[in-house]
């Protein structure tokens, strides 16, 4: 049975003002019948100390002010979101934003060069790569100038891993409904009738849960492979890519594979990924 989308969760920052970041959101809850969490967090900076002399603190004025602001953005929130009362939650915490949205996690809509650009600000925005690898749930991150998913068109990069298949699963409800859906595998030239056998695998699995779906292998070229996936999305105007995301932690830092890594720095379509 395909998985079912009960929750889409989006993480709202404090500078974010664009309605079109949450009516993606909305979307994709008024197409499956789920709930919308918006979900948004700060940490208290800790004193900054230079020669014994405290030079800036977070006083109760500005945890106030902080706290204030983040009521006035779940108003916001709540009156772009458009969804009845009943299907609109809003969910706040004094936390660092990455733990906070890891520790809540469903299907998040993580932005793309802005939220890229912020990461290391801690105390206030999240790291969308780290959210989404440490959730361990369908992740959609979609770029700054994408207000609308149209999954019409969809491109499953496939590999032949657990991530993958995990990523194929999670996806389903959007397979489902596209009227367009190509596995592709991107191999060494040796290993081409290997592959056109796994990517016809995934292709009966899909049909079985009534996706229309067709198959593309291709061979490793000169630009990398996250490239080469997004050049074959562009032409043949898919709205979406699916892919699992491959990664591990070393000393509290994650280490990205090539096309994840890729993938995360282009984004130039919204991009399911699944860890």
């Amino acid at each position: 049975m395909p998985m079912i989308i009960a929750t889409v969760m989006a993480y709202v920052d404090p500078e974010q003002q664009a309605e079109g970041q949450v009516r993606i959101t909305w979307e994709v809850a008024d197409k499956f019948g789920a709930s919308l969490v918006g979900v948004s967090a700060f940490a208290v900076e800790p004193p900054f100390v230079a020669e014994g002399v405290i030079i800036r603190e977070t006083t109760a004025d500005d945890l106030k002010r902080m706290k204030s602001a983040r009521a006035d953005k779940e108003q916001w929130f709540r009156s772009v979101a458009g969804l009845p009362e009943g299907r609109v939650e809003w969910r706040c915490s004094v936390d660092y934003p990455t733990a906070f949205l890891t520790n809540e996690g469903a299907i998040g809509r993580l932005g793309g060069d802005q939220a890229h650009a912020r990461k290391m600000d801690q105390f206030h925005f999240i790291d969308p790569a780290e959210a989404m690898m440490r959730m361990g749930r369908p992740t959609l991150l979609v770029p700054d100038h994408v207000a609308t998913l149209n999954a019409d068109r969809v491109r499953v990069g496939w590999k032949d891993t657990c991530e993958a298949t995990i990523a194929v699963r999670n996806a389903l409800p959007f397979l489902s409904r596209a009227s367009q859906v190509t596995v592709v595998e991107i191999s060494t030239s040796d290993e081409q009738d290997t592959a056109r056998h796994r990517v016809r695998d995934v292709a009966k699995y899909l049909q079985a849960h009534a996706v229309k779906c067709q198959v593309d292998v291709r061979v490793h070229m000169a630009e990398p492979d996250a490239h080469q996936l997004v050049r074959l999305a562009k032409d043949e105007g898919a709205h979406l890519i699916v892919t699992g995301s491959y990664g591990h932690s070393r000393l509290g830092e994650w280490m990205f594979g090539g096309v994840t890594r890729g993938l995360l720095h282009e984004l130039p379509v919204c991009v399911m990924m699944s860890h």
